[in-house]
């Protein structure tokens, strides 16, 4: 008997995934727990592997397409074998059983206030349909009526995104504008001309465009720099790089910049916040996002948790294993969520300094620029000046200008630089 291939749950508050790549065909064989396809949750790709041995019998979702929890995306079965005893359920597979999406989430709903309550403040069911918990976060954070959100989910549904749409819309009628009516902006229409090629976008690329773009549209965006001599952190890594090899730990500058980063914040709380239209929020936690780039698929933001609780050896040993799985696919989509800051090193291609854009509901980006040895002027104990060679980094601050001003942003960026100098 043919055996049903379902769209898993990956993790809490997912409940649609987007098909990326089949790595089988139809009629191929496929082996027990093989990677068979690669899904996509909030820029995540994850491999899923096969539930059993056989071949691909058919495939029910197309690439680049929805699916649910609990869906049917293939069947698995013998050569030659017969799906018409399947052929009802097939037909059901583009729409959800009730009583499958209900046991999904029962797990979660269990330890989330009712819908509808005062202390949840939503909308029970209607036209919202099951929210996630990150909607529900958001939208109490907000205080968002939910019934005045337009869901682009499947079947009506409220996304993440829906709910992003919605402040920014509330922020331009607040201010007087009037709001786009798309997330991004029409270009003009070009035809390619003979010998152009056509690379059509990746659901990564769309997504990482959408949400540039929403953000330049919703924080005022600027941009402050200073450099560092990392004279002391080049020493300090040399000195260390073996005893952290030893505990299989690769030392890399990336930690010394995140536990940089995380004082920084610790003693400038204001940096770590977020804005809403009724006041900041403060975040308690220090969540660094860590930019890793992923070539041409374009890049993912795993996050560092507690950042400022952890030790160099921590933080370095978060910082391998974090890149390591972005650049394999096995990261869970609740390790690109939740920063409440970002770290991007644009430097790594030799870029000296960069004006990033921040991401989402964050009130800043640090960007780091490629180590270069320059000369600069020292001053000794007794005043006097000299031009020395040192390993300098240019640090670029990009901040939410409703949050910061020039001050305030120039000294926590100086409490990045006095901690990377003074490296002991």
């Amino acid at each position: 008997m043919p055996t049903k291939f379902l769209v898993p749950r990956l993790g809490e508050g997912v409940d649609e995934v987007t098909i990326v790549k089949w790595l089988k065909s139809e009629g191929e064989a496929v082996n027990e727990l093989e990677p068979l396809v690669e899904v996509e949750t909030d820029k995540v790709v994850t491999e899923v592997p096969s539930p059993a041995s056989g071949v691909v019998l058919k495939i029910e979702i197309p690439e680049g397409s929805p699916a649910r929890v609990g869906q049917v995306m293939a069947w698995i079965g013998q050569p030659g074998e017969s799906l018409a005893a399947q052929a009802e359920a097939g037909k059901q597979a583009a729409s959800l059983p009730a009583q499958v999406e209900a046991d999904a989430q029962k797990p979660m709903e269990a330890a989330l206030p009712a819908a509808g309550t005062p202390s949840g403040g939503l909308p029970t069911g209607g036209a919202a349909g099951f929210l996630s918990p990150v909607v529900r976060k958001m939208a109490a954070e907000h205080g968002i009526d939910l019934s005045q959100v337009r869901g682009t989910g499947l079947g009506g549904r409220i996304t993440k995104q829906d709910v992003l749409q919605f402040l920014e819309s509330r922020a331009q009628k607040a201010e007087g504008v009037q709001p786009a009516p798309t997330a991004v902006q029409a270009a003009p229409a070009v035809t390619p001309a003979p010998g152009d090629q056509f690379i059509r976008h990746s659901t990564i690329r769309k997504q990482i465009a959408e949400r540039m773009v929403a953000s330049k549209r919703i924080s005022p965006h600027v941009l402050t720099v200073m450099e560092a001599d990392l004279s002391r952190v080049i020493a300090h890594r040399a000195a260390n790089k073996a005893l952290f090899a030893r505990d299989g730990v690769h030392l890399t500058f990336t930690a010394y910049f995140v536990a940089a980063l995380a004082a920084a914040l610790k003693a400038h709380p204001l940096v770590n916040s977020t804005w809403t239209e009724e006041g900041l929020i403060l975040h308690g936690d220090i969540h660094i996002g860590m930019a890793t780039s992923l070539g041409a698929e374009g890049l993912i933001v795993p996050v560092i948790r507690h950042a400022d609780r952890l030790s160099l050896l921590g933080i370095a040993r978060a910082v391998n294993d974090l890149a390591e799985r972005a650049r394999t696919k096995r990261l869970q989509p609740e390790e690109v969520r939740d920063a409440t800051f970002t770290l991007t090193n644009h430097g790594t291609a030799g870029s000296l300094f960069a004006m990033p854009i921040i991401s989402q509901p964050q009130c800043g980006i640090l960007g780091t620029g490629t180590i270069q040895k320059r000369p600069v002027v020292i001053t000794d104990a007794d005043g006097n000046d000299a031009i020395a060679i040192r390993p300098m980094v240019y640090l670029s601050f990009v901040f939410d200008h409703r949050i910061l001003d020039g001050a305030s942003a120039d000294a926590f960026l100086a409490a990045v630089k006095e901690t990377l100098e003074g490296w002991k």
